[in-house]
């Protein structure tokens, strides 16, 4: 099997074929975090390492490290590191979320994540990974949110993205002040499905809704500055 294209081709990764695989909702992710080159970023449930690799494509020079509870999952992204010749700088930890090991109990720059979507009570797919990928019947949403603000240094972000109808739950597991949510919108017509959510730790700003961004045109195309960020051209910024 070919290892999958992300960023035009800048990042390739093996995933797992039974479980659950990273696509644009990774990509997007990674868009978001504003790290800089001597930085370094913590991303939680990592998975195969598609975000993770992304965001070190996207600035040289900075630090990553992933974390996930999945040991198979942690193999496959520690060789995508190698295969993108990153391994000096991107790092995959085995452990779980909501109880760090030992090396990542510090703080860092940036940390992001995109958390199992599915409430505990849904229909869990019989695949145990990707059950565990995307239901968070190991923890609530509140927890992933509260280990990446623990994990997240003072004057850095946390970044998440989540189902659009799970706002109201991570709103109240957040901070009221220095949080800004940008929608994610299939059309111009259609709601969100998608949200990202960024906290700047400390920060007294007034939550912030932002314009968003639409993913695609009326005949199924990807809008423009869409397809730039899905080919590492753009970034997507949470500055008003």
């Amino acid at each position: 099997m070919q290892p999958d294209r992300f960023l035009n081709g800048q990042v390739v990764a093996d995933q797992s074929g039974a479980g659950f695989r990273s696509g644009l909702d990774a990509v997007m992710l990674a868009a978001t975090v504003p790290a800089g080159a001597e930085e370094a970023a913590l991303e939680l449930g990592s998975g195969a390492g598609v975000a993770s690799l992304c965001v070190a494509a996207r600035v040289p020079g900075c630090a990553v490290w992933g974390l996930e509870i999945d040991d198979n999952l942690v193999r496959l992204a520690v060789a995508n590191a190698a295969a993108n010749n990153v391994s000096n700088r991107v790092h995959f930890v085995a452990g779980d979320v909501l109880g760090s090991p030992p090396e990542l109990r510090r703080e860092f720059h940036h940390v992001f994540c995109n958390p199992p979507f599915h409430a505990g009570d849904g229909q869990a797919p019989p695949d145990a990974a990707r059950a565990r990928a995307l239901h968070d019947a190991s923890g609530t949403l509140a927890d992933w949110l509260a280990a990446g603000l623990r994990r997240t240094a003072s004057s850095g972000t946390f970044t998440a993205i989540l189902r659009a109808d799970r706002l109201a739950e991570a709103l109240a597991a957040l901070p009221e002040r220095g949080l800004a949510i940008l929608p994610l919108w299939p059309k111009a017509s259609e709601a969100a499905k998608r949200v990202l959510l960024q906290a700047k730790k400390g920060a007294r700003t007034p939550l912030a809704l932002l314009p968003g961004l639409v993913l695609h045109e009326a005949d199924g195309r990807y809008t423009p500055q869409a397809d730039a960020i899905l080919r590492g051209r753009e970034s997507l910024s949470f500055l008003a």
